[in-house]
């Protein structure tokens, strides 16, 4: 898998992907002309990595504020190991929760959440409270909200003496 991984991910995949990673919408043509490849050629590398699990999906992204959800929140979750599994289940089936995140160290799950008011982000702990103890922060302002992923800059190797 490593090795067909390394052939999609020539310079070209990379640009490819990062280009898909702006703008999931750009169409093959004119991915083939930022990179120099053809429509079609685009195309089939898009596919292969596809078919190879390096893109997963496209989605559209969305203004919460916009659609009424005027706060987000980090909530941290410590749950007992016999209430762990129980939690994560909850967590999936709360539309609020945008993100749940399983983890090593005192909490157990790491969660993003969008609600409407403070209100709702009270009742919204008081449900999650029920498999653990929770700490919240209400996020102000993100610096980076999502990243396009890259292609790691080589290391430089040091010759050994």
């Amino acid at each position: 898998m490593a090795l067909e991984h390394d052939r999609l991910l020539d310079e070209t995949g990379w640009e490819i992907l990062e280009l898909l990673q702006q703008d999931a919408r750009v169409p093959f043509s004119e991915l083939g002309r930022k990179v120099g490849l053809s429509a079609p050629a685009v195309a089939e590398r898009v596919r292969r990595m596809e078919d190879a699990g390096i893109i997963t999906g496209y989605r559209a992204q969305v203004n919460l504020q916009a659609l009424g959800y005027a706060m987000t929140a980090i909530i941290r979750l410590s749950s007992p190991a016999e209430k762990c599994t129980l939690a994560g289940h909850k967590l999936a089936e709360l539309p609020e929760v945008l993100e749940a995140h399983r983890v090593t160290g005192e909490d157990s799950w790491v969660v993003r959440v969008a609600v409407r008011s403070v209100e709702h982000l009270e009742r919204l702990i008081n449900q999650i409270n029920l498999y653990g103890d929770s700490n919240t922060a209400i996020v102000l302002s993100s610096a980076v909200t999502q990243r396009v992923i890259s292609k790691p800059k080589e290391q430089a190797t040091t010759p050994r003496r």
